[in-house]
């Protein structure tokens, strides 16, 4: 885990945003500390009226000039980097010319997974006076809590299924793959991968509505964790009430994050979604083992 350096918190923040609610509710939390923000939407990724509220500039991916530009006139030091943005194919990318000079280190970027771009990325931007920060170093209460939201809890089956789950993305995670998996009945019905987790709860959704996922009822849970090379800086785990919704056409019986090392942005509204659903969300402790 990344700590945080003893004088974060000094000067604006400026967030890059990626799509979703995520980036808004960091900013949120930020503000409420006392701590202003500029936020920096990828252009495409981010509703123009959901950023209308705060002090913005809307950039694009790998055109660094104006970022750098904006960012340093607005006083802005610290840099997070959070939101969904599919990641791009090198021949896609339109570069200006700060980028281009780094172009030999981009192509580096590009040969492996996110958890490599993203920390050579922060490599480019620290080396010109910025520095990336977690978005749980300025916002901690973000981060998943220990035990359930909302109120239903895993079974002893479900618990299996969660440990199984632990144990599979710590054994795959130094190939920087996905964070999540789906385990049902101690049976390993899928792995994130380049889709993402909506995506694959909808994978497992297809599977039902074959019969190739027979258990009856609901069974399975979505298992979602950091992986054990993680720079926290970037891309940790996150859900939302669409994970949730997602989760429960799947038919699985709940979802499992690690409580600390999860981004859980509307707690209440997971809750309640997860209520309404009738399934579980909890947080587990780095150690959680079935029985």
């Amino acid at each position: 885990m990344t700590t945080a350096p003893p004088d974060v918190g000094e000067g604006p923040l400026a967030i890059i945003c990626g799509g979703g609610t995520l980036p808004f509710a960091v900013a949120d939390a930020v503000i409420r500390r006392g701590r202003s923000v500029v936020l920096f939407p990828v252009r495409g990724w981010v509703d123009p009226q959901a950023v209308a509220r705060y002090p913005h500039h809307f950039i694009e991916m790998f055109r660094y000039g104006r970022f750098h530009r904006q960012a340093t006139a607005a006083g802005c030091r610290d840099v997070v980097l959070i939101g969904k943005v599919l990641r791009p194919a090198l021949r896609q990318i339109r570069f200006d010319w700060e980028a281009l000079r780094e172009l030999p280190t981009i192509i580096r970027m590009f040969r492996g997974g996110d958890n490599h771009l993203l920390s050579i990325l922060a490599r480019l931007f620290e080396e010109r006076g910025f520095r990336f920060v977690g978005a749980h170093e300025v916002a901690p209460e973000i981060l998943m809590p220990q035990g359930p939201i909302g109120r239903r809890e895993p079974s002893p089956r479900d618990r299996a299924d969660i440990a199984r789950g632990v144990a599979l993305l710590s054994a795959i995670g130094p190939f920087d793959v996905g964070q999540a998996v789906v385990v049902a009945d101690n049976y390993v019905l899928a792995v994130e991968a380049a889709e993402g987790t909506d995506r694959m709860l909808a994978r497992i959704a297809e599977l039902r509505g074959e019969g190739r996922v027979r258990a009856a009822g609901r069974t399975g849970v979505l298992v979602k964790a950091p992986k054990p090379t993680q720079d926290w800086r970037f891309d940790l785990p996150a859900i939302g009430p669409s994970t949730v919704a997602g989760a429960a056409r799947a038919g699985l019986a709940g979802i499992a994050v690690m409580a600390g090392a999860a981004i859980v942005a509307e707690p209440a509204e997971v809750g309640a979604a997860a209520d309404r659903a009738g399934i579980f969300v909890t947080g587990i402790a780095p150690d959680e083992r079935g029985p």
